[in-house]
């Protein structure tokens, strides 16, 4: 996308917070969320501007920060660009760039790097097929993890593997009348 931004930050963030709470972890899609929620350990990050290269800094920027910030008061990180890379595909290549960048900075096995986009979409389905909504968010969104976190979560949770086949079960069970009815895309908080 280009031009002047047309999302601002303060929305994309109120935005973003409404589809973690409603989706994610309303609908329980990664039962790990809730407890970083709960504690205020995620960061909210914005990249308005719609260059690509200004994101990867960012993208850069807030991995160095969480890497300096202990677990306990900053767990994960979502970066948040409502205005940048609005063509999943584009988004989709752009993120393997982004994984390495990351592995040469040295955060491989630090971080894992998460990603979800209004319209992501899994090979071998349409556009519309309920499925794709577990990995859709209002706006393209890194997601930066830490690998020990998710270890400990993964340890935790007793059948972690079996999360995505009950995503898609839940969705499916909510269909597509049931995703719109929870109200999580752009423009859908009120600041």
């Amino acid at each position: 996308m280009t031009g002047p931004a047309t999302i601002d930050a303060i929305q994309a963030e109120a935005d973003t917070r409404r589809w973690l709470e409603r989706a994610v972890i309303g609908l329980n899609l990664c039962p790990f969320a809730k407890a970083v929620h709960v504690k205020a350990q995620i960061h909210y990050a914005v990249h308005l501007p719609a260059d690509e290269s200004g994101l990867m800094d960012a993208l850069l920027s807030e991995a160095n920060e969480l890497a300096a910030v202990d677990a306990a008061v900053r767990d994960t990180t979502l970066l948040i660009a409502p205005n940048t890379l609005a063509d999943f595909l584009d988004f989709n290549d752009f993120l393997g760039r982004a994984e390495r960048k990351l592995a040469r900075a040295g955060f491989d096995g630090v971080f894992q790097l998460a990603s979800f986009h209004p319209q992501f979409q899994f090979a071998g389905t349409e556009p519309d097929d309920i499925e794709n909504a577990t990995n859709r968010a209002p706006y393209p969104t890194l997601h930066l993890l830490r690998e020990d976190s998710v270890s400990r979560a993964v340890e935790a949770f007793p059948e972690a593997e079996a999360i995505f086949e009950r995503n898609i079960e839940t969705l499916e069970a909510l269909g597509p009348d049931g995703w719109a009815a929870l109200d999580v895309g752009p423009g859908s908080a009120r600041p």
